[in-house]
């Protein structure tokens, strides 16, 4: 499909970032339009909807009977393909004009771990929420692009994106993946192994949403010079009774200490795989990082340590990937790529 064509005009091009904790959506023209959780919450018996985005997060395990609060996707890819389409449609619906007379060009990020099925699937949901065309990006291409990273040079730049369900490692030169490699490791898991810890050293039961705060407010990668407490309440694994418990950023980063150090070593093997030429130019340029994963203190700091490259924060880690898919359709033609060309290949069977 050529870009010089007259409907194209009047196409409304959309980057979506289709994460397993939020889901951003990039207009052309007008940025991030959408940001919010995702989770949809339906009525038992009736599948009907009663919440999408924020509102549905709020019931997220504090629903009555009749309702259910999903998350229809796990570790980067659909693990519930009508939820998934309600919720695409739901979001879209919020940001297409009602006269627009054709339907939307969608481009979503995914991991490159994902099956071709898993991939089917969410080009489907795309389709059956709206869109005229749709096709994906790898999410660490779309990332580097949304953080201004210049592909088209023939250079080696390297980028880890660390999402809710995945963390994928690329480099990228010449416009296109030379080596890439991904893992089923990000926030969740993060927040999973919180949970475990706390509830091993402490006989506490915590749920996710007190994890991720402790994660976010205290948590760590990298020792600090200050070390600060938080008050958590959850219920006792042995009595069954609520409780109160105090605990340090030190233990936090102890919880933290396994997946922390599996994306470490998924960053040293990429860097291992990549070619000497290559490796120089990102010893020089540093790597790159995006997704929400990438925010944890002192991670950057970690990883510089342990690979002794230079490590740097992307300016917008969490909208990156949604930016880079949304401008993947301005600069089509420099990418020299056709939309729906089937040029983004995956190894995933």
């Amino acid at each position: 499909m050529g870009r010089k064509s007259f409907f194209d005009r009047f196409v409304l091009d959309i980057g979506i970032d289709l994460g397993t904790c939020n889901t951003l959506i990039y207009v052309r023209g007008k940025g991030i339009v959408v940001n919010e959780p995702s989770v949809v919450a339906v009525e038992r018996g009736t599948n009907r909807i009663l919440a999408v985005g924020a509102e549905a997060k709020r019931m997220l395990w504090k629903t009555p009977g009749n309702i259910m609060a999903i998350r229809p996707l796990r570790d980067g890819v659909i693990a519930d393909p009508d939820t998934t389409e309600k919720m695409i449609k739901h979001f879209i619906q919020k940001v297409i004009p009602r006269n627009l007379f054709i339907r939307p060009r969608m481009l979503i990020g995914i991991p490159t771990c994902i099956t071709v099925v898993e991939k089917r699937a969410v080009i489907d949901a795309a389709y059956k929420a709206g869109a005229r065309d749709a096709d994906v990006i790898p999410e660490s291409l779309a990332a580097a692009i949304g953080a201004d990273i210049p592909i088209h040079e023939p250079a080696g730049h390297m980028i880890c994106d660390i999402g809710g369900g995945t963390t994928e490692i690329s480099v990228i030169s010449l416009k296109d993946l030379v080596v890439t490699n991904a893992i089923r490791i990000g926030g969740d898991e993060f927040d999973e192994a919180i949970i475990k810890h706390i509830r091993n050293e402490h006989n506490l039961i915590i749920g996710e949403q007190t994890a991720e705060k402790l994660k976010i407010d205290i948590g760590n990668a990298a020792p600090e010079k200050t070390i600060e407490r938080v008050e958590i309440k959850g219920t006792d694994s042995i009595t069954g009774l609520p409780r109160r418990l105090e605990i340090d950023s030190e233990e936090v980063r102890e919880a933290l200490k396994e997946p922390v150090k599996q994306i470490v070593q998924e960053i040293k093997k990429t860097l291992g795989q990549t070619p000497p030429e290559l490796a120089a130019d990102i010893v020089e340029r540093g790597i790159v990082m995006a997704g929400g994963g990438s925010l944890l203190k002192g991670l950057p700091k970690l990883i510089a340590k342990e690979t002794g490259v230079p490590v740097f924060l992307a300016e917008r880690p969490l909208e990156c990937v949604a930016i880079g898919a949304g401008k993947y359709f301005e600069a089509i033609q420099d990418l020299d790529v056709s939309f729906g060309s089937n040029s983004m290949n995956y190894s995933g069977e």
